[in-house]
């Protein structure tokens, strides 16, 4: 993998504002940046990302399928008691999933390793799925980009065939964010119009209009009732609303589902790792609790994770991150490196929530930014990369979005 420097688009202004794309540029600085574009071989993205995110995402499947058998293990994860059923029923019923975005670590020489799976309420799906493909054909129609050059960049297409496999032709389909939130609006809508193009009604409605009635079924905006709802909105916040008593008896269709957030949560990564121990695409995971004594000298671990820890004690030993299981864009992420604290993040309100300890493995360096590729799932499979980096060690708000190319 290479970062490859290569001159802007000359009209990268008109064609963000074009197509809506508010938020190219935020906070005085660029959010979507092509003054480079990461370059990476398809023997990379096949053998290294997709196949891998895939495998991955089947194995989230099975710790899925453990997690809401066991309901110490859903109140460990953050699950209020009051709705284990629901999360067991929906899991139980097969409800439907669309999308999730696992990021990874990776150089260029595998095996890419999970960092954490956003599967609940993933963002940047309009910058992979959509512009970054314009920027693809424009440069290659410039000749800036070499002549058969590709992209792994199928999400779209993925999502168009996702919908129209789901639900029958006319289905009325009901998507909702924070209006005022521009990245989270894109997001929506880019969601909209895969359903749309799949033959689908999609209404949008803003977060905080929506209502229940007398009948405890959700309606929209305009009071009308809500069959499907895709919900730009964390599970974890949901849960603990008031609104959430009238989940199970809503007759409404969640998307993503309430199993999803036992997934969306970073207490999936110690059930991973103690499931599938030394799996080259995981790094070893454990609830903080579990492992606190055996972060210290001549300290041991909880029994039950024992075997587990024993194959990553070294390497845990040398360096971890401490992260909240739940907390979005790095919020609440500590680096701990031969004992001491080496970076960490505000915690905000993500610090009243218990916390994982994950081996620490080092983005790469490149021109002074470190990458994280974010491999789209859809359905149950990889359908393409968005590629986020950062200055600092541990990705943020104010990460930039890269585009990405295969040549070899």
């Amino acid at each position: 993998m290479q970062k490859i420097t290569l001159p802007e688009r000359p009209d990268l202004a008109d064609k963000a504002a074009e197509v809506g794309f508010t938020f190219a540029h935020m906070h005085g600085e660029p959010y979507w940046d092509e003054s480079s574009a990461y370059r990476l071989t398809l023997a990379q993205v096949e053998t290294d990302i997709e196949d891998p995110a895939t495998e991955l995402h089947a194995m989230v499947r099975n710790a899925v399928d453990r997690i809401v058998a066991d309901p110490a293990l859903m109140t460990r994860m953050g699950i209020p008691a009051a709705h284990h059923g629901l999360l067991a029923d929906s899991w139980a019923r097969g409800e439907p999933e669309i999308y999730g975005r696992m990021d990874l670590a990776y150089d260029g020489n595998g095996p890419a390793k999970l960092l954490e799976y956003n599967a609940d309420t993933p963002t940047s799906l309009y910058e992979a799925a959509a512009f970054q493909w314009q920027w693809l054909e424009d440069q290659l129609e410039a000749g800036v980009l070499p002549e058969g050059a590709d992209q792994f960049n199928g999400i779209h297409e993925a999502l168009v065939e996702r919908f129209g496999a789901l639900f029958p032709k006319d289905t009325d389909i009901h998507f909702t964010a924070a209006e005022d939130n521009p990245e989270d609006y894109a997001t929506v809508e880019a969601m909209a119009w895969a359903a749309r193009e799949a033959g689908m009604g999609a209404h949008f409605t803003d977060l905080a209009q929506l209502g229940v009635s007398a009948e405890g079924q959700f309606l929209d905006g305009e009071s009308q009732v809500i069959g499907t709802l895709f919900k730009l909105y964390p599970w974890e916040d949901l849960l603990a609303d008031d609104y959430a008593r009238h989940i199970a008896g809503s007759g409404c269709m969640f998307l993503e589902p309430a199993w999803k957030a036992v997934v969306s949560n970073k207490g999936l990564l110690p059930v991973l790792w103690q499931m599938f121990p030394g799996h080259p695409n995981l790094l070893p995971a454990f609830f903080a609790d579990d492992v606190a004594d055996a972060l210290v000298a001549g300290g041991r671990p909880v029994p039950a994770v024992a075997q587990a820890f024993a194959l990553a004690q070294d390497q845990l030993a040398a360096g971890h991150v401490v992260k909240p299981i739940f907390s979005r864009e790095g919020a609440g992420v500590s680096i701990v490196e031969n004992g001491d604290v080496s970076e960490a993040t505000e915690a905000g309100d993500y610090d009243r929530h218990p916390r994982i300890v994950q081996a620490y493995h080092p983005l790469p360096v490149m021109d002074g930014f470190r990458p994280v590729i974010g491999a789209w799932i859809v359905g149950h499979a990889c359908a393409g990369i968005g590629i986020r980096e950062d200055r600092a060690r541990i990705t943020q708000d104010l990460s930039r979005f890269k585009p990405h190319f295969i040549a070899d």
